[in-house]
């Protein structure tokens, strides 16, 4: 579909394409090539593992691709672009370096792209059309799936980290797509003698979470909540009736409706006020429509 460039072939790339007609119903990106370099940076700031996944949005030459592949003999690939003479150009030389078997590139607009079952994005696009792209990765990226791009950021999406050497060089940003935690949430949780029912509202922005808990009559705020990719853990102090004011901490992984993880309660030791006793239970939550957290209160808060 598009691909790569220099900042300044960027630059004066973008001038041409914003006189373009505004009427135009497609974004596009001229194909110019990625320097080396960049190309080299990206690899490493992808962290590629073993049987990894990638994919090339705007693949053009196949360049990225043939790099992620050449950096580890595991690694599989696919590339789109709308440019069908490129396409045909990079399975042409998938076939001549020796990589079809694990390399093949398809005429296809990024916005039709299978995310589904990537490891890695890659793009290098202009701003304008890596935003436009950015609900496609969110909503169809599996959660833990890297984003890599080289200078331009996606918009309010903070990176997860930053390779910037500086010196005129074009900075290389890496995101993990974060699960999608934000609404209602529920488990059940049994500590001591008592089962206690805790039922949990997120907000989330991207990868920056916060959340608010109730047991009972009681509410508390969530406390340290991180979330990187399908990974959620938090921390919790409140009353639970019949133990008194506990300190928790969460951690699982997120399942779409689901949480899977261990819970982790720091409870009074019988006969010792002073001492305490480590509780760790099987932790699994489930997402609800109509938390319990909005229901009426009252005014006994015992």
């Amino acid at each position: 579909m598009t691909t790569r460039r220099h900042f300044l072939s960027l630059v004066a790339s973008a001038a041409a394409w914003r006189a373009l007609d505004a009427g135009a119903q497609e974004r596009f990106s001229p194909f110019v090539g990625s320097n080396p370099d960049n190309v080299r940076r990206m690899v490493e700031i992808a962290a590629l593992r073993a049987g990894d996944n990638v994919i090339d949005l705007g693949s053009g030459d196949g360049r990225i691709v043939f790099a992620a592949l050449q950096s580890r003999p595991d690694v599989r690939g696919v590339g789109v672009d709308i440019n069908a003479d490129l396409v045909h150009r990079a399975n042409a030389a998938a076939q001549q370096r020796g990589l079809a078997d694990r390399a093949r590139f398809l005429h296809q607009n990024a916005f039709d792209a299978d995310l589904a079952k990537v490891d890695v994005i890659f793009m290098w696009l202009f701003p304008e059309l890596m935003r436009l792209l950015r609900p496609k990765i969110l909503a169809q990226a599996r959660p833990g799936t890297r984003v890599v791009a080289a200078t331009w950021d996606l918009g309010t999406w903070p990176a997860d980290a930053v390779d910037d050497p500086g010196g005129g060089a074009s900075p290389i940003r890496r995101w993990v797509v974060p699960a999608r935690i934000e609404g209602g949430w529920q488990w059940d949780a049994t500590i001591g003698a008592n089962t206690y029912r805790f039922s949990a509202l997120f907000e989330q922005r991207m990868q920056h979470a916060e959340g608010v808990v109730r047991v009972g009559n009681r509410r508390e705020i969530l406390q340290h909540v991180v979330l990187r990719g399908d990974a959620l853990q938090f921390a919790l102090r409140m009353t639970l009736p019949g133990a008194g004011y506990i300190g928790m901490s969460c951690a699982g992984r997120v399942r779409g409706d689901s949480i899977e993880g261990t819970l982790v309660a720091q409870v009074p030791r019988p006969g010792d006020d002073e001492a305490m006793d480590e509780v760790s239970v099987p932790w699994r939550a489930r997402r609800v429509a109509n938390p319990g957290y909005f229901s009426p209160t009252g005014t006994d808060l015992g």
